[in-house]
């Protein structure tokens, strides 16, 4: 499969008044069309960060410093993002996290769907409407007729969820970026909407990088999975190999914190130490290396890009998990 995102070393940071924060370096990604990519790690990591460059909508003390994203084999930085602008909400969507933020509390549901069509695309009056309502029941919200007037204020979380989704929908994207989706959720509604995400990506041949600091959520609905610690993208490789034989330390522990199956909680075990503050002049090649058990003076030098296996990748001087020659 071709590549539809092609992210390679990009790098971001923000000014503030304290200095200068590193909050992205050398990140380099692909989704491929049609694929379904997890990013996960810590909050902090950079995760969302990624996400808001990618659609250009970072906060304005952020500045992209270096690398390069491009769409389709359209480069999104080039002309000031012009190309992006023309993109984003049309061929690249994205899920934010809390759909009560996101969604206008004053307007129908229905006609903030509206809002994207009427900016994208040509319909008008009761077309765009019925357009609308196919996308919320697209996204199997009952009686969508009658839902199409209501505020957000009326509806569950679960709802509040789905209407974003039918509006990131609404211009059949390309791409969709989800940012924590299901934060806030409980369980059954969590696993819904992702099952919901998933099938409609498949309908409509829609390459998904889901967000997440949940790996088992990761685990269960992406082919494949790139960890992020402190804006380094630390191992990128089939999501199974990465659970069987996780090879940069960090992946390791993170398998080791996660619950899968009816492992009992106190076989989990906790990461030590904290992200490191990233305001630093002095930040490590590898910015995991205060927090790793197999620390060696070679962590001090410029980080490796090992091949695992095809397709398997870890930046680190010490895998854990090396293929047979």
């Amino acid at each position: 499969m071709s590549a539809l995102l092609e992210i390679d070393k990009l790098s971001l940071e923000f000014r503030t008044r304290s200095g200068i924060v590193r909050a992205l370096e050398n990140v380099s990604l692909q989704l491929p069309e049609g694929g379904s990519l997890g990013l996960v790690g810590e909050s902090g990591s950079g995760k969302s960060v990624l996400s808001f460059a990618v659609l250009g909508i970072q906060d304005a003390a952020a500045t992209i410093t270096g690398g390069t994203i491009r769409f389709a084999g359209t480069d999104l930085l080039a002309d000031g993002g012009s190309a992006m602008k023309t993109m984003r909400g049309r061929e690249l969507a994205m899920i934010f996290q809390n759909p009560r933020v996101a969604l206008n509390p004053i307007r129908q549901v229905g006609r903030q769907i509206e809002d994207v069509l009427l900016r994208h695309t040509a319909l008008r009056g009761a077309a765009a409407r019925a357009r609308a309502i196919e996308c919320l029941a697209d996204v199997r919200i009952p009686d969508p007729e009658r839902r199409y007037s209501a505020y957000p204020f009326e509806l569950s979380g679960g709802m509040c969820q789905r209407v974003m989704i039918a509006i990131a929908l609404a211009c059949k994207p390309r791409l969709l970026i989800a940012d924590e989706p299901t934060t806030g959720l409980d369980v059954t509604t969590q696993a819904a909407i992702m099952r919901l995400i998933r099938d409609l990506g498949r309908e409509k041949g829609m390459a998904t990088l889901l967000i997440t600091h949940d790996l088992g959520l990761a685990r269960d609905f992406c082919d494949k999975l790139a960890v992020m610690h402190a804006g380094h993208i630390v191992e990128v490789g089939p999501t199974e190999t990465l659970f069987r034989t996780p090879a940069h330390p960090y992946t390791a522990q993170l398998v080791r914190a996660t619950p899968v199956g009816q492992e009992r909680l106190e076989n989990l075990a906790s990461i030590p130490g904290n992200l490191p503050d990233l305001r630093r002049g002095d930040l490590p090649p590898c910015r995991f290396s205060e927090r790793c058990e197999l620390r060696s003076p070679a962590c001090a030098t410029p980080l490796p890009n090992l091949v695992v296996s095809p397709g398997h990748l870890v930046g680190c001087h010490h895998p854990q998990a090396r293929s047979s020659p």
